[in-house]
């Protein structure tokens, strides 16, 4: 199976996740990314049961919003039962690092409102230890040097990700060459540095379920 493949097939099942464990009428957060944007186009095909969404990024929303499916500010939101997202890397623990596409702010706050955060992703995506893949941290532009050098200091090698900005304004430090073997304390360290607004570890908010795309079906695997 191609990635693209893999993706739908994982889109597909969490789709039917929802319509099997969201009450009819519930608001569902919904995530950034290629993954999310394959599970967006399956959720349309069962939209009636679902009240409206609330989107983690611009582009998610007008995603949805071309679906005909009704798109909520999160401020106007109480409960939300469930999020689906996908992930950059994720470990057994549903430890994960997101933010290659450049939302984690919004889909960190989307997380942190929802009962039951789902991961949906392909098997490249599982990892003993996190890092291979860049840590995206967003920063306030001022703080674009500071940031660096401190991050420098705990052993990483950050890149400001050319020409992008994120919907808050801000700018992306992707750190190259850290082996993560302490998720939740980086993730509290980083978010310490003054002029971070946060980092792509989503360790002590992890997901509660993946679904995990491979060759031989959909796995499902809880904390």
């Amino acid at each position: 199976m191609t990635q693209d493949e893999l993706k739908q097939a994982v889109a597909r099942a969490a789709a039917d996740y929802v319509a099997a464990n969201v009450p009819a009428g519930s608001i569902v957060g919904v995530g950034t990314g290629s993954t999310a944007n394959f599970f967006i186009d399956e959720l349309a095909k069962v939209k009636d049961r679902i009240a409206a969404t609330v989107a983690s990024s611009e582009a998610t929303k007008k995603r949805l919003e071309g679906h005909g499916i009704k798109v909520l500010d999160l401020n106007d939101v109480s409960r939300m039962p469930v999020y689906v997202d996908g992930a950059d890397e994720i470990t057994a623990k549903l430890e994960m690092i997101k933010g290659g596409g450049g939302a984690l702010t919004r889909e960190k706050i989307v997380a942190a409102v929802a009962d039951k955060f789902v991961c949906v992703c392909d098997q490249s995506k599982l990892v003993g230890t996190m890092g291979k893949f860049p840590l995206p941290v967003e920063v306030i532009p001022m703080a674009r040097a500071y940031v660096a050098r401190e991050l420098e200091k705990l052993g990483g090698q950050p890149k400001l990700r050319a020409g992008f900005v994120t919907d808050n304004g801000n700018l992306i430090l992707d750190v190259h060459g850290l082996a993560i073997t302490d998720p939740a304390g980086l993730e509290t360290t980083l978010n310490q540095i003054v002029g971070v607004v946060t980092n792509g570890l989503f360790a002590r908010r992890g997901a509660d379920v993946l679904l995990l795309a491979t060759p031989d079906g959909v796995r499902t695997m809880t904390r």
